[in-house]
């Protein structure tokens, strides 16, 4: 019962938070990260940790120097993001859309549709990809799945932020997956996130900097059942001043009916994404957690070491 309280507290401080910060500038919300961030990296053991040993395995050429630089950067841009959910989800619409201060590569999503073809957009975390999903659904029909917060408290609150605009949400199932390839064959567009490492059996192992990581196999089954074009959306942030939004021609090898082809086809696509501006990525998620060893010719599944 305590327990229950407790999370209860918490859910009603972080939406107060959320709705108390919706109001501000986003030059106030950038300040208040430069000033968290720091913090954050040198508080947040378990953050800092993972973010300087994804930064050690995809930068090695880079000095530790520099590589501590960035974990600092990384950390005070996934502050913002949090410290702008507030904005994304109940900031005034004409003001989040005002924020949006350019869009590059919109001809990709109005061509596809007017070829009467859906489009997939890969949506890595990298920005503030909040402010996608606000765009995305404001402009277009628009699909993504979603899995509701450990915190269940916080879940109408999240949900009514990211429905605002038109976004249907669907559960991350069987049922969700039908209600995807559906959007798609009215030709609408959905979401997918494509740097979440799936549950055993959903995905297989391609390179991601070079190093092999568990990605998941949906993309190839949902292009092969609709021939949906692909692309990569990211809101890149501009500090202090607004977001631009870029869409990314996909990576070839996406479209592969091989699902390991496919799946380091949606890996190159993020890094692509990665390398409008390193910082901006939440290189504090355990990307490497997986591995496949090889035991006698029989993979052996076990957790990855470096975390």
């Amino acid at each position: 019962m305590a327990e229950t309280r407790s999370t209860s507290l918490q859910a009603r401080a972080i939406g107060t938070l959320w709705k108390a910060l919706a109001g501000r500038r986003l030059g106030t919300l950038w300040r208040l990260s430069r000033l968290a961030g720091p913090l954050v990296h040198r508080f947040s053991r378990r953050e800092r940790e993972v973010t300087e040993i994804n930064l050690a395995e995809v930068y090695p050429a880079r000095s530790a120097a520099e590589r501590r630089r960035l974990a600092r950067e990384s950390l005070t841009h996934s502050t913002a993001t949090m410290l702008e959910l507030g904005f994304a989800w109940m900031g005034a619409p004409e003001r989040v859309e005002a924020s949006i201060l350019e869009v590059h590569g919109r001809e990709l999503l109005d061509e596809a549709r007017a070829e009467g073809r859906g489009v997939i957009v890969l949506a890595p975390h990298f920005g503030n990809w909040e402010v996608l999903n606000f765009w995305l659904s404001g402009h277009f029909p628009f699909t993504a799945m979603y899995e509701p917060p450990k915190i269940a408290e916080l879940d109408p609150v999240i949900r009514r932020g990211r429905e605002r605009m038109g976004a249907s949400l669907v559960p991350t199932n069987p049922r969700g997956v039908a209600a995807l390839l559906k959007a798609l064959k009215r030709s609408e567009a959905i979401g997918i996130l494509p740097d979440q490492e799936p549950d055993w059996g959903s995905g297989v192992f391609a390179p991601f900097f070079g190093r092999p990581a568990y990605t998941a196999t949906l993309l190839p089954k949902l292009v092969a059942r609709t021939e949906a074009r692909v692309v990569t959306g990211v809101a890149r942030r501009i500090p202090g001043r607004g977001f631009e939004i870029h869409f990314l021609a996909a990576d070839e090898r996406v479209c592969s009916p091989d699902e390991a082809e496919s799946a380091t086809g949606v890996n190159a696509c993020v890094e692509a994404a990665i390398a409008l501006d390193p910082a901006q990525y939440q290189w504090e998620y355990k990307r490497y957690r997986k591995v496949v060893e090889e035991q006698e010719g029989v993979p052996n599944h076990q957790a990855f070491r470096l975390y």
